[in-house]
């Protein structure tokens, strides 16, 4: 292991620059980057891209240049990084790494099955004092300015070396293809776990809808004196004679739901759900990926897992506005779809119809975006706490793990049981701290309907009435069949979420 000491460090560190700054001006621009590798004996020395790929990494705010404080900023990084690598590695501790040690970690940490050719191959480039050992100052050297392309630069080092990974094109198209694939990845990864997740807990949320949308409960079927006496055969059959005995809101609702339209009743407007949450859920998770990745330029960070807790709540909460506003419409007429009479005679498409017909010609546009200030200031501290906290969670289940196993966090697999865990989790934080503004939106959206005939001229009167006719407890009200709805639908949704960016080769 090297014993350099801080003062020799910096000495390697300006002699380093001072080699790259041919132009003696104290910034290095990518020009000269391009030519000083080129004319270094630099594996990579032949691969433009691959060059750019690394100045890229230097220069954390896009100013197409580099000086000396961001140069040793990322060197001093990625130097822990590397250390920690081939501490990984020394399987035995002795400071040196030899091909086993190359073997090992490769099978077992980033599941590649090499062969005696590649491996020899391999350790070959890395023992360049070649006397069949690799030292840390070695090992440290050569992947210094090596590309920690998906979150290993040994992977990266490891498929160059043996063919498996070609930069090709010196105009880089191919590099912005594969961001345009990832970007767009990131969004159709987010948008099938939404549906996926919505379509699975569609029932909880029918039921949640109910109980917002009544102030109380004399209205369902099971209380309503003119609709007993009217079916007093069929509460007969079905053996009810004391309906008021069932005290629990949410088995009322049910039951109501249930006996006005069967299980269908519970996926009244899932259809509409189903076309909102795609954009919804994918372009929630995709400005969430985009922010992360925007503000990493900001902290003058390489990686969106080295981000701070606060940039990273921040980039929960755009990708939570985001998706507000471009399925609010959507969400106000699925309300209003859910609050019309299930006795009616109209259903799906026709209902759907008609609803949107009646809403346009009755208030014009701005009716769909009734509630939409509400809505905004209720979502952006939702999504944040949610995206947030899972993602802060996930990034101490890394550490945790990593200190525990001695495996480097960017090779920790993520259990799926510890996905729900965390879904669950953060979901149920994040829906607990904004749900009086959750139900108030509802109101303000479901207003001067079947099921909700009263009326507001706003969001601070809808609070006001809310509060007087039912007390405070009345802006909780269908918390819990939301939890129930949150929990396995958050926890879902990211289960895929995580296993689809893995699928598609995102991280």
């Amino acid at each position: 292991m090297s014993r350099e000491t801080d003062e020799e460090r910096e000495k390697r560190y300006h002699k380093l620059f001072d080699e790259i700054d041919v132009k003696k001006t104290g910034k290095i621009c990518s020009n000269d980057f391009i030519d000083t590798f080129k004319k270094r004996n630099h594996p990579l020395q032949n691969s433009e891209i691959a060059i750019i790929e690394i100045f890229h990494a230097f220069d954390s705010n896009n100013e197409n240049y580099i000086d000396y404080k961001r140069f040793k900023e990322y060197l001093i990084q990625a130097e822990e990084q590397i250390l920690h690598g081939f501490n990984t590695l020394d399987l035995d501790n002795d400071g040196r790494l030899c091909k086993d040690d190359i073997r090992h970690y490769l099978k077992n940490y980033l599941n590649i099955e090499p062969s005696d050719a590649e491996i020899n191959k391999f350790f070959n480039s890395l023992d360049y004092r070649k006397d069949g050992i690799i030292t840390y100052d070695e090992f440290r050297d050569f992947l210094l300015f090596m590309p920690r392309l998906h979150g290993s630069r040994i992977r990266t080092a490891y498929q160059f070396f043996n063919d498996k990974l070609e930069f090709t094109n010196s105009e880089g198209d191919v590099t912005v293809l594969d961001d345009f694939l990832k970007g767009f990845g990131f969004f159709l990864a987010g948008g099938l776990s939404g549906v996926i997740s919505r379509t699975a807990t569609a029932p909880f949320d029918r039921v949640k809808v109910f109980l917002i949308a009544r102030t109380d409960l004399t209205s369902t079927f099971l209380h309503s004196k003119l609709e007993i006496e009217n079916n007093i055969e069929l509460l007969k059959h079905q053996k009810i004679t004391e309906p008021n005995k069932i005290k629990s809101p949410i088995i009322k609702a049910a039951k109501t739901l249930y006996r006005q339209g069967g299980i269908k009743a519970f996926y009244v407007g899932n259809g509409l759900n189903v076309l909102k949450v795609f954009p919804e859920s994918a372009m929630k998770f995709g400005s969430f990926e985009i922010a992360k990745r925007f503000l990493c330029t900001v902290e003058g960070v390489d990686d969106p897992t080295h981000l701070s807790k606060i940039s990273t709540y921040l980039s929960g909460g755009f990708g939570g506005v985001v998706s507000q506003f471009a399925v609010y419409p959507i969400d106000t007429l699925k309300y209003r779809v859910q609050c019309a009479q299930l006795d009616s005679n109209l259903r799906g498409t026709q209902l759907l119809i008609k609803t949107a017909k009646e809403m346009y010609s009755d208030h014009g546009i701005k009716i769909f975006y009734r509630g939409l200030l509400a809505g905004v200031t209720g979502i952006f501290p939702y999504a944040a706490l949610d995206l947030g906290t899972f993602s802060t969670i996930k990034k101490w289940y890394f550490q945790k793990e990593s200190k525990r196993t001695g495996i480097p966090e960017d090779d920790i697999k993520l259990p799926n049981h510890i996905v729900l865990s965390m879904g669950a989790v953060s979901g149920t934080f994040g829906a607990s701290m904004v749900y009086p503004i959750n139900l108030l939106r509802t109101r303000l959206q479901a207003q001067g309907t079947f099921a909700h005939p009263h009326r507001y001229n706003g969001f601070f009167d809808c609070a006001r009435k809310t509060i007087m006719r039912e007390g405070y407890s009345g802006l909780y009200k269908g918390l819990t069949p939301n939890l129930l709805k949150v929990a396995p639908s958050v926890s879902i949704s990211y289960l895929c979420y995580e296993n689809l960016k893995s699928l598609f080769h995102l991280e």
